[in-house]
């Protein structure tokens, strides 16, 4: 049964969105939690991920196209269904447009201040439309109180809509001095959810002329909801209901505060989430936690005999970063023929560097900064490695943009350090600290993860002595990194302790062969070796 998805509101005061990228093409199956499309709101390019289950029918707005909130973006039901009708503009799309995509002339944020004086600073935020369907949300947590500092990305609640509890975060800054709705209460999508501004300010008269507001509206927009359904002779929509979870207790009554992931996941195992330690902020119970909850032995009699050897798996749903990156990896291992040059370096002088750099204050470099930067200025050197191939050509990049790749809970992320050849140490640094934090708490944009022309894999800091990485295209090439290891070497003819490091190059030899794959380790050789002559 065909099922219309109309652009959603993905931001409170979202009119219109832009499809920035489909994830999915006609044709395609759809799974409920799959990325249909990159959506780009007033606010930033957000994933648009699918509640259905399916085929996908027909793309009513293509990449790069712009469309108003609640009007067709596309058309998901069993393969070779006939959807004539609803793209006819006959009948059906009459029921469709009411069923899955109510008007969205209610007061938007914007639109209410213009009837509502605002003091200076303060911003009203209201019920998000946070599925394609959803007419209502319920506060399932306030994940922040009254008068609590609130910053750009911050998780404010979470809301139950028709289909899921999802966290709904900030897009302003500033202190919550208002909140319309306690946990448990719901509200019509635009109706007043909080009021965020600076610290102090009374909004006791914003919120009830809001309310004022927001009713004369629906009043006034009343006659224009009430359209008669027509019965689609050919297709029928389907409409997800959810019923509102009982909020988890703790062992003594308490609240628990978990996030819908974790509960989801602590409902398919079992688990009781009042025995479970949350690590998240103000104690919030996260995926994480979850999945590595063990729980505590209950104590088997003494001499009492326990079978052991019994079969025991679990099975964890393949997110959508680790589907993406076994893509992405698949693809670059059978396309690109990879070989390995394996090299390892003295770091005498590079520890003695970095030991004299630090002692200037306020300046901290780690060895994986010498790496990035010694990769950098060798690149320039060696366009070859820093080359991207197409079927029809080779691009030889000119500027120079490392990707460092960093682990995070779901995989692998690989954030990009613009120009990194002309950037110094301390620089570097502080870029690559920064995309690092932003990776694991899952702030990185997509810009920032874009455009790398080389990528550096270090795994030193876990100990790992020697590995090859696949390489991350469209690059030509990757460097792995191990750590740096206290042995005996060979000094003019005389053993002594020395500390040497272990790097593997993998190449795609379409692009680069062997001779200058090795004449790039020599001339990075001469950096790390010497890392003196990166400051000339």
């Amino acid at each position: 049964m065909a099922i219309v998805i109309n652009m959603p509101r993905l931001s409170d005061t979202m009119e219109e969105g832009t499809v920035a990228a489909w994830l999915k093409k006609v044709g395609d199956k759809v799974e409920e939690g799959d990325i249909l499309a990159e959506i780009e709101t007033d606010k930033a390019t957000m994933e648009f991920e699918s509640f259905n289950e399916g085929t996908l029918l027909h793309i009513g707005v293509q990449e790069g196209e712009t469309t108003k909130v609640d009007e067709l973006l596309a058309i998901i039901g069993d393969d070779g269904e006939d959807i004539a009708s609803l793209l006819s503009g006959g009948n059906a799309p009459a029921e469709v447009k009411e069923e899955a995509a109510p008007t969205a002339d209610t007061a938007t944020q914007t639109e209410v201040s213009a009837d509502v004086a605002l003091p200076e600073g303060v911003i009203v935020v209201t019920m998000p439309r946070l599925s394609d369907t959803m007419e209502e949300g319920t506060v399932a947590t306030w994940l922040k109180k009254v008068g609590d500092a609130v910053e750009e990305g911050d998780i404010l609640a979470e809301i139950e809509t028709d289909k899921a509890t999802m966290e709904f975060e900030s897009f302003q800054a500033g202190t919550l001095l208002y909140v319309g709705l306690q946990e448990g209460d719901s509200a019509k999508v635009d109706d007043l959810l909080a009021i965020i501004g600076p610290a102090g300010t009374d909004v006791a008269n914003v919120a009830s002329n809001f309310k004022v507001a927001s009713d004369s509206a629906k009043t006034e927009e009343a006659p224009k909801k009430e359209t008669p359904k027509v019965e689609a002779p050919k297709a029928e929509v389907k409409q997800n209901s959810a019923k509102p979870s009982k909020p988890a207790t703790s062992s003594n009554g308490g609240r628990l505060f978990a996030s819908p992931l974790a509960k989801k996941i602590a409902e398919e195992k079992g688990i009781n989430l009042s025995q479970v330690q949350g690590s998240g902020e103000n104690g919030r119970i996260i995926k994480q936690d979850v999945e590595n909850f063990v729980p505590a032995a209950s104590g088997a009699s003494v001499g009492k005999f326990v079978p052991t050897g019994q079969e025991d798996f679990d099975e964890v749903t393949n997110s959508q970063m680790r589907k993406a990156i076994a893509k992405a990896l698949t693809n670059s291992k059978f396309t690109a023929p990879h070989y390995y040059l394996n090299v390892e370096f003295d770091m005498e002088n590079a520890i003695a560097f970095r030991k004299q750099f630090n002692s200037i204050p306020d300046t901290k470099i780690s060895y994986n900064d010498i790496v990035v930067k010694a990769c950098a200025l060798a690149l320039k050197q060696h366009p070859q490695v820093n080359s991207q191939w197409f079927a029809d050509k080779m691009r030889l990049n000119n500027h120079v943009h490392v990707g460092v790749a960093v682990a995070v809970p779901d995989g692998l992320v690989v954030p990009v350090v613009k120009f990194a050849n002309e950037q110094s140490l301390p620089q570097i640094g502080a870029a690559v600290r920064d995309l690092a934090g932003k990776a694991r708490n899952k702030k990185l944009t997509p810009a920032e993860m874009e455009g790398s022309t080389f990528t550096v894999s270090n795994l030193g800091m876990f100990g790992i002595e020697s590995f090859t990485s696949i390489i991350n295209q469209p690059n030509s090439a990757i460097l792995s990194v191990g750590n740096i290891i206290e042995k005996p070497v060979v000094k003019e003819g005389k053993i002594v302790v020395g500390n040497t490091m272990k790097l593997s190059l993998a190449c795609d030899h379409r692009t680069v062969d062997g001779a200058t794959g090795a004449q790039f380790l020599q001339t990075l050789k001469g950096y790390i070796e010497n890392p003196v002559t990166m400051l000339v």
